[in-house]
């Protein structure tokens, strides 16, 4: 519409959590929103997903303030902690507003080929305007692979398509064929649908399916060991394969803990024999285990549940 010819205004807001990827702020910067136009719903304490309650109070805050609510983004698989938004409460208020509902499944959407684990994408044929799943995360596909898709192509294509004369060609100009120039920035694009495509040929459906499957398993064995085991306590859900944890380091203050549980992730990256990771729930610093490489095995995460239960002891 208008904001394709004369840009946007600073009326334009969008919504995401405070899980949601530094991409969705960056995005609002590129578009000439600017940060200030990305407002943050609250989180369930507990799961970590976007308050649809609390997105629907801002969305008719924002509205009654003469602002135009024009984007919410919600994650299936947040990259911090692999929470995962309610899409379905999210869209019938999208819905219902008037607001374009993006989904960011980037690590956790290619977890649907598993019959077991498709509830991750509930409300998202229902309701979601686009989605997309990154295959070279979770997937065995080399960087970059990025499977974007958009319910209506037209306010794509009306946004991005510019036809100068050197451009014009029989084909487009018939119709005949898909001219992705229009579905992004870039004119070009690489056949980056070979390698999927090689990839889905070569491990089958079966075999993309164990291999998510496997994971999955391991990181609920591994959520296991630590909720029995007292010293330790679970930081997040974990609904797939990435398990957040916390030493609770009984005696400590709130900034000792940290200290010492960031302490504990590099002198375990420094022996080499292991690599974590941390992100902070709540304020507090957790360890994250992401289990992701195909070659990962049962008996390489009880060593790293050794590994970490062991720096914890020497620090007692």
């Amino acid at each position: 519409g208008r904001s394709i010819v004369d840009g946007v205004s600073a009326a334009h807001v969008v919504y995401a959590s405070s899980q949601t990827h530094s991409s969705v702020e960056k995005a609002a910067r590129m578009a000439g929103l600017g940060s200030r136009a990305v407002r943050t719903v609250d989180v369930d304490p507990v799961t970590l997903a976007m308050v649809p309650a609390h997105l629907a109070e801002l969305v008719a805050d924002d509205r009654a303030a003469g602002l135009v609510p024009t984007m919410v983004v919600a994650t299936i698989g947040s990259t911090s902690t692999t929470a995962i938004d309610p899409v379905a409460e999210i869209g019938a208020i999208c819905r219902s507003s008037g607001v374009w509902l993006h989904i960011d499944a980037a690590f956790a959407g290619v977890a649907a080929v598993s019959p077991a684990l498709r509830w991750i994408n509930d409300g998202v044929a229902q309701y979601a305007d686009s989605y997309c799943t990154d295959a070279h995360k979770w997937l065995l596909t080399n960087f970059d692979a990025t499977a974007f898709w958009v319910r209506d192509r037209s306010h794509l294509i009306g946004a991005l398509s510019i036809l100068p004369e050197y451009l014009r060609n029989q084909a487009s100009d018939s119709g005949d064929v898909v001219d992705y120039r229009d579905w992004q920035i870039e004119l070009g694009r690489r056949f980056r649908a070979l390698k999927l495509w090689m990839v889905i040929g070569w491990y089958g459906a079966d075999g993309l399916r164990a291999h998510i499957e496997g994971h999955v398993g391991l990181a609920q064995e591994l959520a296991g060991w630590i909720e029995a085991d007292d010293r330790f306590e679970i930081s997040a859900p974990h609904p797939l394969s990435l398990v957040c944890l916390r030493p609770r380091w009984p005696g400590k203050g709130d900034e000792e803990a940290d200290d010492s549980t960031m302490s504990v992730i590099e002198s375990l990256n420094r022996s080499g024999k292991v690599y974590l990771t941390h992100t902070k729930v709540a304020g507090r610093a957790v360890i994250r285990v992401a289990i992701g490489a195909p070659t990962t095995t049962h008996e390489n995460v009880a060593e790293v549940w050794d590994l970490i239960r062991a720096e914890v002891a020497s620090r007692d």
